[in-house]
């Protein structure tokens, strides 16, 4: 079998099950991406270039597609300029909609990742009530799924990370989705016991209480401004405490910069009230292995997010067997249930995020549970090595169901 993957980005969410198909069963796996041509992990790579794409004069409600069109194209492109290339399965993210156009080179069946489904209400885009969408936003929601939708439509079948994701999209196409989640890599994510209590160098007293904070950008989609405000509640009642807030100072989601003067978001944040930054650290985005030790002597994780994606770092601090504490949303209540693997609140609530913060630092070995039953629920449902034999079961069901991308 020989696997085409096609991504922006490498290895996104098909590096874990690529590197598995090529090792465990001596599949051929290659990965269209804009990433430079070559070889890694044994998976193949091909570079290709979006051709044309949005521009100032491009409807505001279309450039979402124009674009992605600009990458099927790009990537149609690059697959007829390698004829040897002969696969029996084309994998992608759905939304990019970089394997429209393969049906044209290619009689091989089609297997999407559906990751968001957009909704113009009661979603990401009106959430947060203090950042409201403009006219444009609403309708441009209407407009951001057409992809989606042609992707719907000429896939073999496809999966969703989670059930609440899988949702999201139209009922008339749900039977040819499966929830199959990502992966989570439990031979990195775990507690570490051999990790000592030092941050910044500096040995930290046992009564001590580290709180981490995980985001790939502080933006308010991921509520950076009411983490810090819950924490300024912790510290000015529990005062022996230091906060760790991991991720990069930019706005991976959302249109914050349009309503603020600001540079940065967490910039922004910072004017609205007197904090001590002397107990705040921020490092930087951190790898893997850095990152599950400094999760692994985390009193305790907090996690926001509005109506949207859940953050690999959730799972990832569940596997770590932290206690979280996090906002009670839609998609977070699928992994996270109250008082059995963390603890919710709802996401305005700073005052009642912090109180359920301060119950876990005055006696955090009391909540150790929680986060004991997080990482069991890691384990049981969402490793690799449940994920992945679920994975290669929709590969090859997908193949041996025929040639052709039609339903």
């Amino acid at each position: 079998m020989h696997v085409l993957f096609v991504h922006q980005n490498f290895p996104a969410q098909f590096g874990h099950i690529a590197r598995h198909l090529i090792r465990e069963h001596g599949w051929q796996c290659s990965f269209v991406t804009q990433r430079p041509s070559g070889l890694v992990d044994g998976i193949r790579l091909i570079e290709y270039k979006p051709q044309g794409g949005a521009t100032r004069h491009t409807h505001y409600c279309t450039r979402t597609f124009e674009n992605a069109v600009a990458h099927c194209h790009g990537v149609y492109n690059a697959c007829r300029a390698h004829p040897d290339l002969r696969p029996d399965l084309l994998v992608g993210h759905s939304g990019f909609g970089s394997k429209l156009f393969l049906p044209e080179l290619y009689d091989s069946p089609i297997i999407n990742y559906f990751e968001y489904f957009y909704r113009p209400h009661g979603s990401d885009i009106d959430f947060r009530r203090d950042f409201p969408p403009s006219e444009l936003d609403y309708l441009r929601s209407y407009c951001r799924n057409a992809m989606i939708l042609l992707d719907l439509q000429n896939c073999r079948g496809g999966y969703s990370p989670t059930s609440w994701q899988k949702g999201l999209l139209p009922e008339a196409y749900q039977n040819k989705v499966e929830v199959i989640f990502d992966g989570i890599d439990t031979s990195v994510w775990y507690r570490h016991t051999d990790v000592p209590r030092r941050l910044a160098g500096r040995r930290l007293d046992p009564t001590t209480r580290v709180i981490t904070y995980v985001s790939r950008g502080f933006e308010a989609m991921r509520g950076f401004d009411i983490f810090m405000k819950v924490a300024k509640r912790i510290y000015c009642t529990l005062p022996d405490v230091i906060f760790v807030v991991v991720g990069s100072d930019r706005v991976a989601y959302g249109g914050d910069l349009d309503h603020i003067p600001e540079k940065s978001f967490r910039e922004h944040v910072l004017k609205q009230d007197d904090y001590d930054l002397s107990r705040f650290l921020f490092p930087g985005r951190l790898s893997p292995h850095r990152l599950a030790r400094l999760l692994s002597v985390s009193d305790l994780h907090i996690y926001l997010t509005v109506p949207f994606v859940l953050s690999w770092s959730l799972f990832d601090a569940l596997a770590c067997g932290c206690t979280v504490v996090a906002s009670d949303t839609e998609p977070v209540r699928e992994l996270i249930t109250h008082e059995k693997n963390g603890l919710l609140a709802d996401f305005y609530d700073v005052d009642g995020l912090a109180q359920l913060a301060l119950r876990v630092l005055r006696d955090p070995n009391e909540y150790r549970r929680l986060g004991a039953d997080g990482a069991a629920l890691i384990a049981a449902e969402y490793s690799l090595e449940k994920t992945l034999p679920r994975m290669l079961d929709l590969y090859r069901r997908a193949a041996i169901h025929g040639k052709g991308a039609g339903a």
